[in-house]
Order: structure tokens, then sequence, then C-alpha cells
């Protein structure tokens, strides 16, 4: 990890606090990093493509806005900079559906904050990982269903078993030189389309 996109959003950020060696900037600057900074989506848009990470300074409330923003243009780790200015609100706000890889805060020292990016870069493509195969179970799940609705009008249809309805549409993918599930599909269709019509 070496790019650094650090979000403070105008009128949530402490200006005196960004200018003093307590900004997120000027630590993670010292700690040999790269470190671009944005206040709004428009300033933060050159610099998401070369970011690593994105290191949110504000309140809560706003991570979640960020996050989405940040991550419909690349997927890179979230860590949110927790001070006494980002970290004001009442505990309730902790109830909220905020995802964040890490958290980091200018109390932590160099190696502190070398791990936390480096766990943190972890879990977010353990997290990217996951999801991806959570989208292909999906997939497969929706697959499933085309075929098994084929194979009940298949064999409501033809008077004969799911197993001999699953053969027959094995038999015609492969005739058709089509995925099993494409023919399922057109069959399914082609069978609501003849049950609207009656």
């Amino acid at each position: 990890m070496h790019s650094l996109l650090v979000i403070e959003p105008a009128g949530t950020e402490n200006p005196e606090e960004a200018r003093s060696s307590d900004g997120p900037d000027h630590i993670l600057s010292t700690c040999g990093y790269v470190v671009g900074t944005a206040a709004s989506p428009e300033q933060a848009a050159p610099f998401i493509g070369d970011a690593d990470a994105f290191i949110l300074n504000l309140p809560v409330t706003d991570i979640s806005h960020w996050r989405t923003l940040l991550v419909r243009q690349r997927i890179a780790p979230v860590i949110w900079w927790c001070t006494p200015h980002t970290a004001n609100l009442s505990v309730s706000a902790c109830g909220d559906d905020i995802m964040v890889d890490g958290i980091l805060s200018p109390a932590m020292k160099p190696p502190e904050i070398h791990w936390t990016l480096h766990f943190s870069a972890r879990q977010c493509f353990e997290r990217k990982q996951w999801l991806k195969e959570r989208e292909q179970l999906l997939s497969r799940i929706e697959e499933r269903k085309w075929i098994d609705m084929a194979k009940g009008i298949l064999s409501k249809a033809k008077n004969i078993s799911e197993s001999e309805a699953y053969d027959l549409l094995r038999k015609q993918a492969m005739n058709e030189r089509k995925r099993i599930v494409d023919v399922a599909t057109s069959i399914v269709k082609v069978y609501q389309m003849l049950q609207d019509q009656t």
C-alpha cells in the first residue's frame, strides 16, 4: 500500500486540525505514504484510480454515503480516521450499518498505522471475494430454478419422469450448442406465453 486518498469534506473538517501535525494527511505522509486530499466527489475523482485505500476523516453518519461513492469507482479499503471531532455522536450512531475495513487515529504510531492499513486491505479483498462467491451462488440458484421449472413442464407435457426430462434438456442443449439453462429458460418462457394466451 503506497497511495492514500483522504476525504475531508468542507464543513465537517476542523481546518486547524488538518493543518496541524494531528491531521491525517500530515501523519500519513510522515509514515511514508503518498497522500491526496479531497473535500468533494469532484475533487476526489482524479485520485480514486491511483488510491490504494480511502481514509475518511469525517463523522460516522457520512461514512456510508462516501463509501458508496468511492467503491462504485474502485474497490479499495475504506478506513475511518477516528478523532474526537469525527466521533462526537451519540452511541446510537454505532447501530448504523456502517462498513469500514479499519480504523485509524492520530494517536497511532507508524507501525500501528502500517499494520492497520495492511489488515484493512486484507479485510477489503476478502469481502470482495465473498461478494463474488455470493453472486456466483445466487446465479447458480437462479439457473437451477429455470432448469427445475423446465423439467416440470417437460415431464407434465410429455408424461415422463423429471430425470428423463433433464436428459431431454441436456440433449437439446448439446444439439443446439447452448447451455442447459438457456434451453430451459426458452422452454419456460414459451410455456408461459402459451399459458397467457389461453
